[in-house]
């Protein structure tokens, strides 16, 4: 048995099947690389397939391969769980998006009704303004004086 360390994983290798002179055939190792990290999974170096998967439906399974195709299964299943788990994440991703965009347009429609609110204001301060100078200039004909003040800040208004 041996064992070697990669980045955040620990990959194991067990042979499956001791090899003496009794036995005619060796049975590959078994690559075991178990993983809390999301990175890829390496595929065992000495698993390589001759044929197509497929041919060993309906053939004899040498049993040198066997243990190939498993891995091969097992490796699919992998990337078959990992492809879910990324869907998913992209999923919360997405919906979250979705949720700051609708928060984002309603505080621009809030903002918006704050700015033409405050323009209204303004506009009819203007127009006060402009109604009481025309009565400061329509009483000094008259020789009366009115002092204008802001209702907001009390300041007196200086034409």
């Amino acid at each position: 048995m041996s064992s070697r360390p990669s980045d955040s994983s620990t990959s194991l290798r067990y042979l499956s099947a001791v090899p003496d002179h009794h036995s005619s055939f060796e049975v590959p190792a078994l690559d075991l690389q178990l993983s809390i990290s999301m990175r890829p999974i390496q595929p065992p170096s000495d698993c390589v397939l001759a044929g197509p998967i497929c041919a060993s439906l309906y053939d004899d399974v040498m049993p040198e391969t066997a243990g190939c195709v498993e891995a091969l299964k097992w490796q699919a299943a992998e990337q078959i769980r990992l492809a879910a788990i990324e869907k998913a994440h992209a999923e919360r991703v997405r919906e979250m998006t979705r949720r700051e965009m609708e928060l984002a347009q309603s505080e621009f429609a809030r903002a918006r009704h704050m700015w033409e609110r405050a323009r209204e204001e303004v506009e009819k301060a203007e127009r006060m303004k402009e109604r009481a100078t025309r009565q400061i200039a329509d009483s000094t004909t008259a020789a009366t004086c009115m002092e204008i003040t802001c209702q907001s800040c009390r300041q007196r208004f200086r034409p």
